[in-house]
């Protein structure tokens, strides 16, 4: 008996990086759970600036027709965020999937799986591996979620998928998210994870990672908040300290050594402004970077290498 297939069109976003021998797998994988399940769909491949990932794209298509791909060709190396924005900018599915990376340690059940979760009134579906994550990333989620106003628990995932209304509330908050995640778990809308035991090795895409995970703290929690109040509090601690000091020696009748303690005061303070200085000249570029840049990514073209079936 023919399965029947569902009628939703779905967008499938992926960012291709720069190893051109995963990209054969990741599109023969993708096709084939799409093609099986839906009636309707598109795969949209961002490349970052990496001719022979785009290249490896354009032959995969020359050999199968029946594949409905769309080659985004970023102007210059932008990392995952943007591009990924720039992906999903031009989507046109009623559910969108979004991968960051193109290693597959999940079964590819899974993303059919990820749908019908979709399907019981969730806008925004993960999947998460079910094993511990690293180090760095159990300590980077451990202190977002501190920090963070919500509910929902960002964890270490391997794809998302987004509902329409999803994508457009996230557009009315802010065109340009530079740590998507974050920004889902900010949505107010119906979060779910999938969880399932990963296949292999997964590492996922190290690109300006750090970078990115600063701009996350600054942007969705109030851990640079509260950092600069304990530091503020630190240093009010040290003055009052030498304050006390300077009063006891004094009191003692004992020699006075005023240059080394103003000194000591007043290098504490120094050290004390200049790291809140820090924050602040970070929470202002953000703000330069979200409201006043014009240009949001550079694009500098896109191929429909087979249109929609």
């Amino acid at each position: 008996m023919k399965q029947d297939k569902e009628k939703n069109f779905v967008s499938a976003v992926a960012y291709l990086g720069s190893d051109p021998a995963l990209v054969r797998p990741f599109l023969d994988m993708i096709n084939a759970e799409l093609s099986a399940h839906f009636e309707k769909y598109e795969i949209i491949c961002v490349n970052d600036a990496c001719r022979a990932a785009a290249d490896e794209v354009r032959n995969y298509s020359a050999g199968d027709n029946n594949v409905p791909v769309t080659l985004v060709n970023m102007s210059v190396r932008q990392g995952v965020e943007l591009c990924m924005n720039a992906g999903i900018d031009i989507s046109i599915g009623d559910y969108v999937f979004e991968f960051d990376s193109l290693l597959i340690p999940y079964d590819p059940s899974l993303i059919f799986e990820c749908y019908q979760k979709g399907q019981e009134g969730y806008d925004i579906v993960s999947a998460c591996p079910n094993k511990p994550a690293k180090l760095t990333s159990r300590l980077f989620y451990g202190l977002f979620n501190a920090s963070a106003h919500s509910e929902y628990r960002l964890s270490t995932d391997s794809f998302h998928i987004l509902s329409r209304r999803a994508i457009n509330r996230l557009h009315a908050i802010n065109p340009c998210m530079p740590y998507r995640k974050a920004a889902y778990a900010a949505s107010g809308l119906r979060l779910a994870n999938v969880r399932y035991a990963p296949q292999g090795v997964y590492s996922a895409p190290r690109e300006y990672r750090a970078a990115q995970a600063i701009d996350a703290l600054a942007l969705y929690t109030n851990a640079a908040y509260r950092l600069s109040l304990g530091i503020a509090i630190a240093m009010l601690g040290v003055a009052l300290f030498s304050v006390i000091y300077t009063v006891v020696i004094y009191c003692a009748g004992k020699p006075i050594e005023g240059w080394t303690t103003t000194m000591l005061l007043l290098s504490a303070c120094f050290f004390g402004v200049f790291l809140l200085f820090t924050f602040v000249i970070k929470y202002l570029s953000l703000i330069v970077d979200l409201v006043f840049r014009n240009q949001k990514y550079l694009v500098e073209s896109v191929e429909k290498i087979q249109y929609d079936r």
